[in-house]
């Protein structure tokens, strides 16, 4: 999607207290009662720094574990760092160590998951995974709760398969070696495991742009596609909200398997919409097209999920009253957006001028267009 230049002008303006503080900060925080000996397999993605810097400011002690390979954000303490290479099978870091947490962020494959669990078992007292709402066999389904059947591994043998292969090209089963995984992560940790199963992920920090896209272009101005007719549940947690939660599940030892989905409340497209124009004061209007018009010009809009039909339909009404009530907490939507956009405003001018997800304008102008001919000739 493309981006003018009196567009990064109206967008930079919400990013000028950015310099002035971390957008990804949340304020505040107390000591925990115990200090922790926290890994942190990664820890420099997406989440992982949010995990850092709230253990950091929890008095907890943290290592990280990667190839070493992004640059890492300044912390804002000590922080131990230990390179090696899961895919070759260089964990010679980790032997001979102990820590009482282990939270694994980057895995996709079992056989990462089985190496770490011979290296670390016995010297870890907890394993966190992060796993993905795309484990489940039938995403189709509304109200998808944790004990939901999971897809399954069609091949021979995963763990030769995908290690001769690796994820690159492992096409369409995402899903099911994220659940080969978990399967793996109790084999190898028992039931000291906790498994937690986020969707979207969205916030400051987001390369994808997929949240992004959509109050980066309300903030725009004019006229805009949305789709569907504005009533279809979508879900959505900040990166922030899931990493803290991460720490407190490892300093609460809770066990068991949590879909991490927000916001507490179901959350219509209109209200993401309608919340990204009150922050950005921007003067878009909203033209409603319908899901069976976008298929047949093949749109494929990113976080939107028509609740009426296909094979994810159920994705933005899966069950998170189990994580509520282990403590998942979330912050406004507002809180976020504004965030994101502060974050977004304060990256290179040529980063914002081309999202990543999304239509270009130039699309969405067509589509309009043709939307409104139709509805002028049955009108």
């Amino acid at each position: 999607m493309r981006t003018t230049r009196r567009d990064l002008f109206r967008i930079g303006a919400l990013a000028a207290t950015a310099a002035a503080f971390p957008v990804w900060a949340s304020g505040p925080v107390s000591r925990a009662a115990k200090p922790l000996r926290i890994l942190i397999l990664g820890g420099t993605g997406f989440t992982g720094p949010f995990q850092v810097q709230y253990a950091l400011a929890r008095g907890h002690q943290v290592t990280l574990f990667n190839r070493g390979k992004r640059p890492s954000p300044e912390w804002p303490g000590e922080v131990e760092q230990l390179h090696g290479d899961r895919n070759t099978g260089d964990l010679a870091a980790l032997h001979g160590r102990q820590w009482d947490v282990c939270i694994d962020n980057p895995t996709s494959l079992p056989f990462w998951v089985r190496d770490a669990g011979q290296v670390l078992a016995g010297n870890v007292g907890h394993y966190l995974f992060i796993s993905t709402i795309s484990v489940y066999a039938d995403g189709s389904r509304p109200g998808l709760a944790e004990d939901a059947p999971l897809a399954v591994y069609r091949g021979k043998d995963a763990m030769a398969e995908t290690q001769q292969t690796l994820m690159a090209d492992v096409e369409g089963l995402y899903g099911a070696l994220k659940a080969l995984s978990e399967a793996e992560a109790r084999r190898q940790f028992g039931k000291a495991v906790t498994i937690v199963r986020p969707g979207y992920i969205v916030g400051p920090r987001d390369e994808t742009d997929r949240f992004t896209y959509w109050p980066h272009r309300v903030a725009q101005g004019g006229e805009v596609l949305a789709p569907g007719d504005g009533k279809d549940p979508i879900q959505v947690i900040d990166g922030r909200d899931l990493g803290e939660w991460m720490i407190r599940l490892a300093e609460n030892r809770t066990f068991g398997t949590f879909n991490a989905v927000g916001p507490r409340d179901p959350l219509l497209m209109d209200t993401l919409l309608e919340t990204s124009r009150r922050v950005t004061a921007s003067d878009a209007r909203f033209t409603h097209v319908d899901a069976e018009f976008l298929a047949a010009n093949q749109v494929d809009l990113p976080i939107w999920v028509y609740r009426g039909d296909g094979p994810y339909a159920g994705y933005g009404q899966v069950d998170n009253r189990r994580a509520v009530a282990a403590g998942l907490s979330f912050r406004p939507l507002d809180t976020t957006i504004r965030e994101l956009l502060a974050w977004f405003g304060s990256l290179p001018t040529e980063r914002q001028a081309t999202l990543r997800a999304g239509i270009t304008r130039e699309r969405e102008a067509e589509l309009l267009a043709q939307w409104h001919a139709r509805q002028g000739a049955t009108g």
